[in-house]
């Protein structure tokens, strides 16, 4: 097998695990901080411009001992090793998991069946820069000769979400060129973007491996029947282009060969935006920021490869995660960004996370009796703090959260960064401290009230302290997690790469979707049946 089978709960750390957590599930982090005020220090990892702070976390020395040998027992090295040397760890598909290879050196050596990918790794990224350059710079132009002034990328799941959420996480760095996305099938979508969408002036970006996505298709043709009340059949060569593999399709379309934009099968879509994916991105900020983005991430996988565990902050990440998860039964995680660039960064991570490691069946066919996997939400700060935050205060749930912050802002507006900065700190020291019974008698407060204003605290945090969002800090922000998503994955013995669990609501819907057309219902459960003549009786 490309990657070690080791069921963690049998491992040695495992039972050690136990052990330790039966002793320490109820310490208190102030109680900790106090006995040592080294503690802050002995759990912190600075690298580059990236400052990770664990202290906030109900670990003890002992505990992190436990979980570094646990990442060992279950071979994480080896199989590190595995994914970045282009073995077909994605065993059930029988590919290579080779996303990292997209922004790796010119120089480097990936071999998959032998065969080097990097040279056409580098042809693709040559044809994106050039074609970026003259979309930007006004040198291609639409079927009127006006330069392009919009750009609407037609993709759904990872062909959407990366891409939209990255240029929405640069919106400082953007051009010209206004950007929409256009992902759901539900028509009311697709049809308020055509509202805003001049003929002469938008190039469509139609995202689709296959070029059979029900949903991008679906989209892809409203868009075309549009473009068509305007323009000739031959216009369609200028304003459309494709990232696919599915040649044929994308010719049967219109596209002309010379606009399709290949991807390789080792790349998985929720990865994907490191790929021709990401052309939305070259577009809306220009390639050289798209190539700092690859460069940050490169630098994030070289730390993943390199760097000793208890200093490699994607596997102290992981192993923490695991702790809560496994040990604690916390179900959930919070990602909160201190950065109203990153709105979209929480939902983009539901589907790296929740998709790649929301598995029940581990590596060897064998039904999981631990838990895997993490509900991931979140929404950036301040505006979280004044919706959900009462839930992690105050509520019954244990959410341990992931704070991300930059100590610089983009527009350089230092009363607004202090007070942000201010808010992103104070919470996760709330969250330690949180406030007592005597802290609450000593405010005043009317005896009846009291217990409604204690803070039980003793919430973890890990907090990611970042120097500034540029295009580059955004690459490694994103790798980081994308390499959490791997350790986890390796220590529940799972496989992270395939998504079966998506295709059974697809399969399904194409055979509902015929009986729309027909007299008789077929064969389906009762609430099914009943909905189904609900809709044809009303639509």
């Amino acid at each position: 097998m490309a990657l070690p089978s080791v069921n963690p709960t049998k491992t040695t750390s495992w039972e050690k695990l136990k052990t330790h957590f039966e002793e320490v599930q109820s310490l208190k982090m102030k109680e900790l901080f106090a006995q040592d005020p080294e503690r802050a220090n002995k759990f912190t990892i600075k690298w580059e411009d990236f400052y990770l702070d664990f202290s906030k976390n109900r670990i003890t020395e002992e505990t992190f001992k436990y979980l570094l040998e646990l990442a060992y027992d279950v071979n994480l090295k080896e199989a590190i090793e595995s994914q970045f040397s282009g073995e077909k760890i994605n065993e059930t598909e029988g590919r290579a998991v080779l996303h990292s290879a997209l922004r790796a050196p010119e120089s480097a050596v990936v071999e998959v069946d032998g065969v080097n990918v990097i040279p056409e790794v580098y042809k693709v990224k040559r044809k994106i820069e050039a074609f970026t350059n003259e979309v930007v710079n006004g040198e291609r132009k639409g079927y009127t000769g006006k330069p392009f002034t919009h750009i609407v990328n037609v993709g759904i799941g990872g062909s959407d979400l990366g891409p939209a959420m990255v240029v929405d996480a640069l919106e400082y760095y953007k051009n010209h060129l206004t950007t929409y996305f256009v992902s759901n099938v539900d028509g009311d979508h697709v049809n308020e973007v055509i509202k805003k969408l001049d003929p002469e002036t938008t190039l469509f970006v139609i995202v689709s491996k296959t070029f059979t996505t029900q949903e991008t298709i679906s989209n892809a043709n409203t868009i075309k029947s549009w473009f068509l009340e305007s323009a000739s059949e031959t216009d369609i060569a200028r304003h459309f282009v494709a990232v696919s593999t599915n040649l044929d399709a994308v010719s049967n379309f219109g596209i002309d060969s010379n606009n399709i934009f290949p991807m390789w099968d080792w790349v998985g879509g929720r990865f994907s935006l490191w790929s021709a994916v990401g052309l939305s991105i070259s577009l809306a900020v220009g390639y050289d920021n798209y190539a700092c983005l690859l460069e940050g991430a490169h630098k994030m996988d070289e730390h993943f490869k390199t760097e000793d565990f208890k200093s490699n902050i994607p596997v102290v990440l992981g192993l923490i995660s695991i702790w809560y998860n496994n040990f604690f039964n916390a179900e959930s995680e919070a990602i909160i960004a201190y950065s109203q660039y990153l709105n979209q960064f929480a939902t983009y991570l539901q589907q790296g996370i929740m998709e790649s490691n929301g598995k029940s069946v581990d590596r060897n066919g064998d039904v999981i009796d631990y838990q895997t996997g993490t509900l991931i939400w979140g929404e950036p700060g301040t505006n979280s703090q004044h919706a959900f935050f009462q839930l992690i205060h105050q509520g019954t749930k244990l959410i341990p959260a992931d704070f991300i912050g930059f100590v610089k802002s983009l527009h350089g507006n230092q009363d607004h960064q202090d007070k942000l900065t201010s808010n992103f700190l104070a919470q996760t020291e709330a969250l330690l401290n949180g406030k007592t019974e005597a802290e609450v008698v000593a405010e005043g407060t009317s005896e009846a009230i009291i217990p409604f204003k204690v803070f039980q605290g003793n919430k973890p945090t890990n907090t990611i302290f970042i120097q500034k969002l540029t295009p580059e800090s955004l690459g490694k922000l994103i790798a980081m997690y994308e390499h959490k998503i791997f350790v986890q994955g390796v220590i529940w013995n799972i496989f992270s790469y395939d998504q079966f669990g998506v295709e059974l609501g697809k399969q399904l819907a194409s055979k509902i979707l015929q009986e729309f057309n027909k007299t008789s219902i077929e064969a389906h459960d009762a609430s099914t049946v009943n909905l189904l003549k609900y809709y044809k009786e009303n639509s």
